[in-house]
């Protein structure tokens, strides 16, 4: 049955879902992204702060208070879909199963109000042929391939669906990297550190610090870098791009 007026505050507010689910509050920036009115969201965050996990629970508020909805979760490979998939399974098992499952497996829950979440992999010839996406969640989206985000952003066209990129950085190219310095006021965008993140140490940090060196900014403070192979810097390289000079050849 689906869900009365007991819970009404849960479904009308996913800050408290999220407590309800995990038994803890969500952090300040988490709650932020819950509550957020906006149809795109991308998530600059370090290694650990709840990412994901913030995520599984509003794809999980999803599916069970909005009947007959699709979300779908992507990441580079199945088994990091299905770790997410998990995350939401687990929540729905500690709320005990507010609406009846269909379905439940590592790769697809179904839900009695006809809501479904699906796992999928990074690939863009298996993924193709989803319509009517309620929810569309990318992790680990700087590791995804442009070719797979082009694949997917038609299938919000006709519902109107959100779309949630998160991800640590991976250099200065991909999508990921292109929407959070260009993509303009349409997205609401977090950045979390790793420093910023209650449940990490300083002193873990320190020691991550001295293990990772050239990358550890990348892992842990958000930073867009570039990769050790190259000879010229992206700065550099956007720098020698003009629109000023004639093409020798038509």
């Amino acid at each position: 049955m689906f869900p009365q007026l007991t819970d009404l505050t849960r479904a009308l507010d996913p800050a408290r879902f999220f407590a309800a689910a995990l038994g803890v509050a969500p952090d300040l920036w988490q709650a932020r992204v819950l509550r957020s009115p906006s149809q795109r969201i991308v998530l600059n965050c370090a290694r650990q702060v709840g990412k994901s996990t913030v995520v599984s629970a509003l794809g999980l508020h999803t599916a069970i208070y909005v009947p007959d909805s699709l979300t779908l979760l992507v990441s580079p490979t199945q088994r990091q879909s299905q770790e997410l998939l998990k995350k939401c399974l687990l929540a729905y098992r500690a709320l005990g199963r507010p609406v009846g499952a269909v379905a439940e497996s590592t790769m697809q829950l179904t839900l009695a109000n006809g809501s479904r979440i699906v796992s999928l992999p990074g690939d863009a010839t298996t993924t193709r042929g989803y319509s009517g996406v309620t929810l569309l969640i990318i992790d680990e989206a700087s590791r995804v391939l442009d070719d797979l985000y082009t694949a997917l952003r038609p299938m919000l066209a006709v519902s109107g669906g959100k779309l949630v990129l998160l991800s640590t950085p991976f250099g200065k190219r991909g999508f990921f990297f292109d929407v959070w310095t260009q993509g303009g006021a349409v997205w609401h965008r977090e950045e979390i550190p790793a420093h910023a993140c209650p449940r990490i140490s300083p002193d873990f940090l320190a020691e991550e610090r001295a293990a990772l060196g050239y990358y550890y900014p990348q892992e842990y403070e958000n930073q867009f870098l570039d990769t050790t192979a190259q000879l010229f810097s992206s700065d550099d390289i956007e720098r020698a791009v003009t629109d000023d000079v004639e093409p020798l050849w038509g």
